[in-house]
C-alpha cells in the first residue's frame, strides 16, 4: 500500500524540521555562553543536558523524515 502525504503535511514536516535545526543551533551558542560565565561543574553539566537534548531532537527529526 502506497502513502501519499499532501503538500501541506510535507511543509509541516520541513518545517518541524527547520524548527528543530534552529533549536540545536541556538541551544548550542546558549550553551557556549553559559560555560563562559557558569563554574566548571555547572557548565559541564549544563553541555551533557543539552547534548542529551541534541541527541532527543535528532531522534524526533529521524522519526518525521524516515
Amino acid at each position: 500500500m502506497m502513502m501519499f502525504l499532501s503538500n501541506s503535511v510535507v511543509s509541516d514536516k520541513n518545517d518541524i524540521a527547520n524548527l528543530i535545526d534552529t533549536m540545536i543551533k541556538s541551544g548550542d551558542e546558549f550553551v557556549d555562553n553559559l560555560k563562559t560565565v557558569l563554574p566548571n561543574s555547572l557548565s559541564e553539566s549544563m553541555v551533557m543536558f543539552h547534548e542529551s537534548y541534541v541527541e532527543n531532537l535528532k531522534k524526533i527529526k529521524e522519526f518525521l523524515n524516515p
